[in-house]
């Protein structure tokens, strides 16, 4: 139905039941985190909740989707757009795993890490490396099985 020309605005989605407890259940593990990683500096909780959330949605956001889009725009140059998917998933992990552990990876809490845990903080960035070269030649390796499997599979022309 219209008013003056104007759609009258969609009910909101709000998902299942489950889906809204889950998601409430997420956001207080997420809030008691933060108490307890930055204990009890409740500005310092505040302030890096939204920090985090703007430095995600303003600039990491852009930043992974253009390089996805850059991924997708040059395979899809050779007719070969799904292979996107052999460079987005290894990225995508390395960058979860850098996201989560760039403190350690690198070098900037070593010696807070060292006094709570009483290990070395050294080698993270070696590991990290290390993961992202093992994702991307499994990837690589599982591309190029695939690959292989799909072109015995093709009948040979007949001339």
């Amino acid at each position: 139905m219209r008013t003056r020309g104007l759609p009258l605005p969609r009910a909101v989605a709000l998902g299942s039941p489950l889906h809204l407890l889950l998601l409430a259940c997420s956001f207080a593990l997420a809030g008691y985190a933060g108490t307890r990683l930055l204990a009890g500096d409740w500005f310092g909780i505040v302030l890096w909740f939204v920090g985090a959330a703007l430095l995600h949605d303003l600039v990491l956001v852009p930043l992974y989707g253009g390089l996805d889009r850059a991924a997708v725009r040059a395979f899809g140059t050779l007719g070969r757009r799904e292979w996107a998917g052999y460079v987005r998933v290894p990225a995508a992990l390395s960058g979860l795993l850098l996201l989560v552990w760039f403190p350690l990876i690198g070098g900037r809490v070593a010696d807070r890490y060292r006094s709570a845990t009483a290990l070395s903080a050294d080698g993270f960035l070696g590991r990290w490396l290390l993961i992202t070269a093992v994702l991307f030649g499994g990837s690589a390796l599982l591309f190029l099985w695939r690959l292989r499997r799909a072109t015995k599979r093709r009948p040979s022309a007949d001339h």
